[in-house]
């Protein structure tokens, strides 16, 4: 497995934003987390897109706990699986991957799975003529050993992707489809999500066009009951980049950790939930505890600041094993 060649040695303990009061979490012997919930991408991930040293020991440090570790990411769950595969987590532990959408093992069982209706989906393309040169459709097509087939991301326009997300598309080349029209791959199944991209700016007209459908739920915006569709945006400031995820209503990190424990017979309370985008925000309310990464945005941190999450640093300093050190030997944070 390829990892960072950064230093084992420990650095400072995480501290809480400035404005808020320590919090202590209990240690391993009273009341450890049950379930440590992660994002990957600015998270688990150095720049690099590799695991270090430090963060890797720490997850197998949860896991020899009893903790259960639970990657919580906007990736598909196979592309999530290139880097998780050689980790070697639980297979039985689950992975939460396109923001919520699908819940399955890192051995591929299928625990929870939700669909955008193929009409709601028809309609969306035609409500973003002015987008669809960057509209990815994202259908689920994994296997039994985790793998997706070509036809699981559609599109209609692939240069533009390619100026915005060169990287993201190479790496995806195998599964990628292109059609004449979106609507001819929206007959069969329906797919779970769609994805947008590219500069900021031309990403929040995207958003502002979405909103402009009565059914569609703006960014961290309670539902309508009669909602179908949720937005959810991941932005990169240093890249110039934002990605803009329409997800079936109901749809988060934060909905998929809730049934997950719901199946664990946990309280939420009992999740330490990491983080560092916008896309984190619901499971980190949700979670009892919450670390946000230093890396974060500027107004995701100002979040912090008034919501009194911890903030551990980034994710090429080990952010995430200094939360989980920190938890599991209840030090304050």
């Amino acid at each position: 497995m390829k990892v960072s060649p950064k230093s084992l040695a420990r650095p400072n303990p995480i501290h809480p934003v400035a404005t808020t009061p320590a919090v202590t979490w209990p240690s391993l012997s009273d009341m450890p987390p049950r379930i440590i919930a992660i994002d990957m991408d600015g998270t688990l991930l150095n720049t690099h897109g590799q695991v270090s040293p430090r963060n890797l020991a720490a997850l197998r440090l949860a896991e020899d706990s009893g903790i259960e570790v639970v990657v919580a990411t906007g990736r598909r769950h196979s592309f999530a699986m290139r880097v998780l595969r050689d980790l070697n987590l639980s297979p039985t532990s689950a992975l939460v991957s396109s923001n919520g959408t699908v819940i399955r093992t890192i051995g591929s069982e299928l625990l929870d799975r939700t669909h955008l209706p193929l009409s709601t989906a028809r309609g969306l393309c035609a409500h973003l003529t002015g987008f669809r040169n960057t509209l990815v459709l994202t259908f689920d097509l994994v296997n039994s050993n985790g793998e997706d087939s070509r036809g699981a991301l559609v599109v209609e326009h692939i240069d533009d992707l390619h100026a915005s997300i060169g990287r993201w598309v190479r790496s995806n080349e195998p599964y990628i489809a292109q059609v004449d029209r979106l609507e001819d791959a929206l007959h069969a199944a329906p797919p779970i999500q769609m994805m947008l991209c590219g500069p900021i700016a031309r990403m929040a007209e995207a958003e502002a066009q979405l909103l402009q459908h009565p059914l569609v739920t703006a960014v961290g915006e309670p539902e309508a009951a009669n909602a179908e569709i949720t937005l959810h945006r991941t932005i990169y400031p240093e890249n110039d980049l934002s990605i803009v995820d329409i997800l079936p209503a109901g749809c988060s990190k934060a909905s998929a950790l809730q049934h997950l424990a719901q199946l664990r017979n946990i309280s939420t309370n009992d999740i330490l939930a990491i983080g560092d985008n916008w896309n984190d925000v619901a499971m980190l309310r949700l979670a009892g505890h919450a670390v946000l990464m230093s890396n974060a945005p500027a107004d995701l941190m100002a979040l912090a600041h008034s919501s009194g999450w911890t903030v551990t640093p980034s994710n090429d300093e080990d952010g995430v094993a200094i939360a989980i050190e920190a938890a599991l030997a209840g030090q304050p944070a």
